[in-house]
């Protein structure tokens, strides 16, 4: 079959299964694995196989572009630790752990003579991280917390990189080349820290233009040559493509698009990746589940099953260990949300391409191979489907306070209206529309403003937690103009070094205050919501 008729053929079916996942209320990504496991069962048509060079240099850089540009680098920092922590230390640590709970697992089978350590180290290095692209379609549809999705998107985001690293160190420890820990810290170091200088430098050459342009055409395809010439100019020097792809990612989407795109233009931009995301997710789940073979997977149950549990069991103890070293900072995280980022954990199609990348005359090939294919699927169809019931049996979501979609509904329609508003008087001042085409629209807006403004009274009056949220955010930001100005101030001389010190640490500590009240808006109880006031 031709190449062309397979990609219309995927295209087709993946539309078939998100109408239907939409109808039926099922999460997308696993009925795609489902729909294609079973057409590589009755092997409907030959796809296209799932290769380094289709993963890599296609489907990974653009899904890594749309996560990264859409990450508020502010709430990416104020969990860096946490994020971090889970991403590369973690990582290390959950192989390790994966590798030893397994090893002594699979000697116990008679079947598999000369499994040994080394052998379970390389499955653990190429199956051990979090598949950013389940992860991030999987959790938005579920609608997380925002922090706990900023935790899972961060760690996905990040721990590609580390995993391959990992993954080239321990493959070469197999066929015998030396191996010392200092030397496998600065290989890491400097492939992962030179693609993200790389990502920095092509997302600001790349934001500088976009700052200079007002052209949506333009502007997407600078994104787009930021997503891709990143990654090939990381590979190619042999760092980190992924680290490139998500540093530059969030470049453009914290500072090229906030300072340089118009609303018109951002839109443009935001949905040309959001379908780019979408096209790119649905070809790289039914390519997993057609790559699958059932009947080789079956014959090596018993492996599958055993690898499975040595990797919950690595995440899990390294999940609830970092859990808990985070309690002694100002990350500290709930431990319901433990078991979330513990289950969120899904494996995918990196996992399964760097497998399918070991030599064929690797040991035991073939059993790695099933072992990674059977985790991967078990993981996007067991975890993606019980992902949902256990966050609403945990209360993670779906129950909460029943004023709260309300509130940021009207919020959001308020802070709308008065962009229109502040842009009809933009217009006003520029003499660009005559004035009586101008009032009518002036009038009607301020009447949808008075509108909400009632609206988010009512709710106040119900709920002392908005308020009590809005004032956070007041002081919050304040601080921030605060902290600018001695910045500033600093920087022009007016304030000496020491005076500069002594105030930016004040400031520091009042910073420090707020978001810990920040965090401790409490919950309140629920009851009837007030009826709505009509915004339009």
């Amino acid at each position: 079959m031709h190449f062309e008729l397979a990609f219309v053929l995927l295209f087709s079916i993946a539309t078939a299964v998100a109408i239907a996942a939409r109808y039926f209320k099922f999460p997308y990504t696993v009925a795609l694995v489902l729909a294609g496991l079973g057409l590589g069962i009755v092997q409907a048509f030959e796809p296209p196989h799932l290769t380094k060079e289709l993963l890599f240099a296609v489907i990974l850089p653009g899904l890594l572009f749309e996560a990264a540009f859409h990450v508020d680098f502010r709430k990416f920092m104020k969990n860096k630790l946490a994020i971090t922590s889970l991403a590369i230390p973690g990582l290390v640590a959950s192989m390790a752990l994966t590798a030893l709970f397994l090893s002594p697992a699979m000697s116990g089978l008679n079947a598999l003579e000369g499994f040994g350590l080394i052998h379970a180290m390389v499955f653990a290095s190429l199956i051990v991280s979090t598949d950013p692209i389940a992860v991030v379609g999987l959790f938005k549809a579920l609608g997380a917390p925002k922090r706990l999705a900023i935790l899972v998107e961060g760690e996905s985001l990040l721990n590609d990189g580390t995993s391959v690293v990992l993954f080239t160190l321990v493959v070469g420890v197999a066929g015998g080349q030396a191996f010392t820990a200092g030397g496998a810290v600065m290989d890491f170091i400097k492939v992962a820290g030179m693609g993200a200088v790389i990502g920095a430098a092509v997302g600001f050459v790349v934001g500088k233009v976009i700052l200079r342009v007002e052209n949506a055409m333009v502007e997407i395809t600078c994104t787009v040559i930021a997503a891709y010439g990143s990654f090939v100019v990381a590979e190619h020097f042999h760092y980190s493509g992924v680290i490139a792809v998500v540093v530059a990612g969030m470049v453009c989407g914290n500072w090229a698009a906030q300072e340089g795109m118009g609303p018109t233009v951002r839109i443009a931009v935001e949905s040309f990746w959001e379908y780019l995301a979408f096209a790119l997710n649905s070809v790289v789940f039914l390519l997993i589940g057609l790559e699958v073979q059932l009947s080789s997977l079956l014959d090596s149950w018993l492996p599958i099953l055993l690898a499975y549990g040595a990797v919950l069991l690595g995440r899990a103890v390294v999940v609830y260990g970092v859990s808990g070293l985070l309690r002694f900072t100002s990350e500290k995280l709930p431990w319901k949300w433990s078991a979330v980022l513990t289950w969120s954990g899904l494996r995918g199609a990196v996992s399964m391409v760097l497998v399918l990348g070991l030599p064929n005359d690797f040991a035991h090939r073939e059993l790695l191979v099933n072992m990674t294919f059977g985790v991967v699927v078990l993981s996007i169809i067991v975890q993606g489907l019980t992902m949902a019931p256990m966050l609403k049996a945990l209360g993670i979501t779906g129950i909460k306070d029943v004023y709260q979609e309300q509130y940021e509904l009207a919020r959001g329609r308020l802070g709308a209206i008065h962009a229109a508003l502040a842009s009809l008087e933009a217009m006003r001042r520029g003499r660009e529309i005559p004035v009586d085409t101008l009032e009518p629209l002036e009038r009607d807006y301020q009447q949808k403003a008075q509108a909400v403004e009632q609206e988010l009274i009512a709710l106040k009056q119900q709920s002392n937690r908005f308020h009590d949220e809005e004032k956070q955010e007041a002081i919050r930001r304040v601080l921030v103009v605060e902290k600018d100005a001695l910045f500033s101030a600093y920087q022009q001389g007016t304030l000496n070094k020491e005076v500069f010190e002594h105030l930016t640490a004040e400031l520091d500590e009042r910073i420090a205050q707020a978001k810990d009240a920040e965090s401790h808006v409490p919950e309140e109880e629920t009851g009837t919501p007030p009826p709505r006031a009509l915004a339009s």
